[in-house]
């Protein structure tokens, strides 16, 4: 039974600055570059918390800015609705909806919550530093479900909004019962829910439990996973079995498009020329994972991964298709896991916009 209630979000306050320079990506796929850009926008941007120079400061600058108004708490508990508009990398416009709520974090055995990917333990360690000093939870968590959502976008203007996010407070009616019968399955965010598995074991209360979570219907027109090409620095030691050379990275990607989506297929870029690698029973990611991951890079735009390799930054690109969602979900209800990349849900969910306080 997934237990979801309304919470007391903590967000910035009039004191803050303008929303615009204190929101940022999640954690993960902020650069240390882009982290330092992030930070130089405003003393008060998420990434000092979310990406601090040490975990210690982050509590230390948790609390002044909940004692100096800086983030001020709601005065009630609420549910809120997200709305996202943006253009994928396939160059398409789209809105992705969901409800922002707060989220029991269950053991996975418990068979209330899915993973789909592995995870490792540096990030885990890292994290769970962090959420002992803050004791809040900073960013939101991206999980699916199956069925028609709860509740809908209000009619009327969205009380914040940047970058293309919208959010709207909620009545409670009809929501908290809705997830009773639902599984769902972690889109984004694997290492952090883990990490509150683990703190919520260490602590106890029942307030440390619960995590940040944006919960989207499989049904929102809006949801899209986008492929993961890889980039290799050296050649892999093992090999692929490939059946056409093409003539070039595009046609190649259109040959790629007409393979079944029972067999395992990806496209091999080298200097001159790319093939088409095609095996049996089996998610394309894991064909890929053969592979091996030394050298290995990540880039959801396949031009930026053909020209790693013809100017000579790369030996090979591995160039994919996306993940279907019905094989993420057949996946996690087996109860195994597929290899680290294995899904890109874009756009990534907006960091600072509503934080969970754990105390």
């Amino acid at each position: 039974m997934a237990v979801v209630k309304p919470f007391r979000a903590v967000r910035y306050g009039e004191h803050a600055g303008q929303l615009e320079a204190l929101v940022a990506p999640p954690y993960d796929v902020i650069s240390a570059e882009q982290r330092e850009q992030f930070a130089a926008r405003s003393p008060h941007n998420v990434v000092h918390l979310t990406l601090p120079e040490d975990e210690a400061a982050a509590g230390r600058l948790w609390r002044e800015w909940r004692d100096d108004g800086v983030l001020s708490d709601e005065p009630e508990p609420g549910y809120w609705w997200l709305s996202q508009d943006y253009v994928g990398p396939d160059g398409v416009a789209r809105t992705r909806e969901g409800l922002v709520a707060a989220l029991r974090a269950e053991p996975y055995e418990n068979r209330v919550v899915l993973p789909h990917e592995r995870t490792h333990r540096g990030p885990k360690e890292g994290r769970l530093r962090l959420l002992r000093e803050t004791r809040a939870q900073l960013e939101p968590l991206f999980f699916l479900y199956e069925g028609p959502p709860p509740a809908a976008r209000p009619e009327r203007d969205p009380d914040l909004e940047v970058d293309g996010a919208r959010l709207w407070r909620l009545p409670e009616n009809g929501i908290e019962g809705a997830f009773a019968d639902r599984q769902l399955l972690i889109a984004d965010g694997h290492h952090r829910y883990e990490t509150a598995l683990a703190y919520h074991q260490e602590v106890g209360r029942p307030e440390s439990a619960y995590v940040l979570a944006v919960l989207v219907s499989l049904d929102d027109p809006g949801l899209m996973i986008f492929p993961t090409h890889r980039v290799f620095e050296r050649e892999p030691h093992e090999e692929l079995p490939t059946e056409d050379r093409l003539r070039d990275p595009a046609a190649a990607l259109q040959a790629l498009e007409g393979v079944p989506p029972g067999r395992a297929a990806a496209v091999l870029y080298r200097t001159g020329g790319a093939e088409l690698a095609v095996n049996g029973d089996e998610l394309d990611v894991s064909l890929v994972d053969r592979l091996g991951h030394d050298g290995i890079s990540y880039t959801p735009d396949w031009h930026e991964a053909v020209r790693a390799v013809d100017s000579g930054e790369a030996a090979v690109a591995v160039l994919m298709r996306p993940t279907r969602i019905e094989d993420v979900f057949a996946v996690a209800e087996r109860g195994e896991t597929m290899p680290q990349k294995s899904t890109y849900f874009y756009p990534k969910l907006v960091s600072g916009l509503l934080f969970l306080s754990l105390d």
